[in-house]
């Protein structure tokens, strides 16, 4: 079965995460394990760490996602946010291993005025040291960003050069978010493209994988640089182009998280049900006749 899911609240309890996957009809999930928009972190208590295991085991919620604090800039020039940035990341990937989370999801940072090579360098060591001081554990996945000014990973390769400078088993795979890739100039809609995408995973990240998709439409044009999600099909990637995506053989049994915009849950629903429509129309084609 095609693992599904969201990205949901952890508001009231970490555990009613679960919960609200559960209620979505969601078989995997992602959160953020505090307040993404503050420094501020807590150790968990004993029964919340409990509580989130025992529930994730009972209802098959799996591989369970842990985003990354958006403040977390490893290149960052400023050595207080960088240290600081090493501080929660190290935090995070801990609580990711207490809670049983199978990756962390990170965007490694921006090089904000920096030379890239120097930002990605910093990257590297930043992302070293968190790994080393966690003691391992939880599985990090980097995040393709979407081609703004500054960004580091932005493409196949510049991700490549980010894990080239850190140790064997501190980078597990990577995440895929499809408007991030879109707005970077990689139109994933068009088989060329994906025959492309594939080439460069193979090429530049071999033996790691494209452990995670984020499954979200454009709101801005191809190669605009610009971050802006949209509800499936509504973007432009449209629902031709997610029909393409899904279908080809890469990516075809990767998870996929929805980020879609949320102003109630009504919206989950209706994304999750797009997407759903999608893999049940290619789930009914045979191999040999599905049109990429």
């Amino acid at each position: 079965m095609r693992r599904l899911g969201v990205h949901t609240s952890i508001a009231g309890g970490l555990h009613l995460s679960l919960k609200r996957a559960e209620g979505l009809g969601c078989n995997t999930v992602q959160i953020f394990s505090h307040n993404p928009r503050g420094w501020d972190r807590r150790p968990l208590k004993e029964d919340e760490v409990r509580r989130f295991r025992e529930l994730a085991a009972a209802l098959d919620i799996r591989p369970v996602f842990i985003h990354s604090s958006y403040l977390v800039n490893l290149a960052s020039p400023d050595r207080g946010v960088r240290r600081r940035s090493i501080e929660l990341l190290t935090h995070e990937l801990r609580t990711a291993g207490l809670l049983g989370a199978d990756y962390l999801v990170l965007h490694p940072g921006r090089a904000v005025g920096q030379d890239i090579g120097t930002a990605i360098r910093k990257a590297s060591e930043a992302l070293t040291v968190s790994y080393d001081k966690a003691g391992g554990g939880t599985g990090l996945l980097l995040e393709n960003t979407a081609g703004q000014r500054g960004d580091i990973s932005s493409t196949i390769p510049l991700i490549a050069e980010i894990i080239a400078g850190t140790p064997p088993g501190c980078i597990r795979g990577v995440c895929l978010d499809t408007c991030h890739a879109y707005a970077a100039g990689y139109d994933i809609g068009d088989i060329k493209v994906l025959e492309g995408l594939e080439r460069e995973i193979k090429e530049y990240l071999n033996p790691l994988r494209v452990e995670l998709i984020h499954l979200n439409d454009s709101r801005r044009p191809l190669a605009s640089g610009v971050d802006r999600h949209e509800h499936i099909g509504e973007g432009g990637i449209g629902l031709a182009g997610f029909r393409r995506f899904l279908s080809f053989p890469l990516f075809r049994e990767t998870p996929l998280i929805l980020e879609t915009p949320k102003e109630s849950d009504r919206d989950d629903i209706r994304n999750l049900d797009r997407v759903r429509k999608i893999l049940a129309r290619l789930d009914t084609l045979p191999q040999r006749t599905r049109k990429y």
